[in-house]
């Protein structure tokens, strides 16, 4: 068993480190899981339908449901931990380089420039969803506003967390 859940991280760390994430996974998976004995083309191409229709990423989804395939729960585990190495390991060395240089003018000034764009990148995907959310059929939709004005006073003024707000939400929603 722990053979497996070494393979299983190797083979996964493997693919995270030399795919670009995404579909681009997909035959990266299929030939570790076909290869070791672990799954064939076909429960592969399940796992993959699976993955495709759960929400998240599609290589962490595959990861996830082929380790609890191969080894269960602490496979699935061993897989999602291979897979997103590389992610662990590009936040680890950025964090390591952001408090060597968090003194630096370089990087105070970078930062200046940093904060506003991402303001500007956020300001502008509300604008986008508030048209998505808001307007129906090119028209003003006061109920959706209101469900709207009721969730930002929830999150300002009434500290609700946000999973509270969602259900409030997505109820309100339904009622109306």
């Amino acid at each position: 068993m722990i053979r497996t859940l070494f393979q299983l991280f190797w083979s996964f760390c493997q693919i995270g480190y030399t795919s670009f994430g995404g579909m681009s996974m997909v035959p990266l998976i299929n030939d570790e899981m076909v290869s070791h004995g672990w799954m064939t083309a076909s429960e592969v191409s399940d796992i993959v339908a699976i993955a495709e229709m759960t929400p998240g990423p599609i290589g962490l989804n595959c990861a996830t449901f082929a380790g609890m395939r191969v080894a269960g729960i602490l496979g699935s585990l061993i897989s999602a931990l291979g897979v997103l190495m590389p992610t662990f390991t590009i936040c680890a060395v950025a964090a390591v380089f952001f408090q060597k240089f968090k003194d630096s003018r370089i990087l105070k000034n970078i930062m200046v420039g940093v904060r506003p764009a991402a303001l500007g990148i956020i300001f502008a995907v509300m604008i986008t969803l508030s048209r998505t959310n808001y307007l129906v059929a090119g028209a003003v939709s006061f109920k959706a506003v209101a469900v709207g004005l009721i969730a930002f006073f929830l999150l300002t003024k009434g500290k609700w967390s946000v999973p509270k707000v969602l259900i409030l939400s997505a109820f309100l929603g339904l009622l109306i």
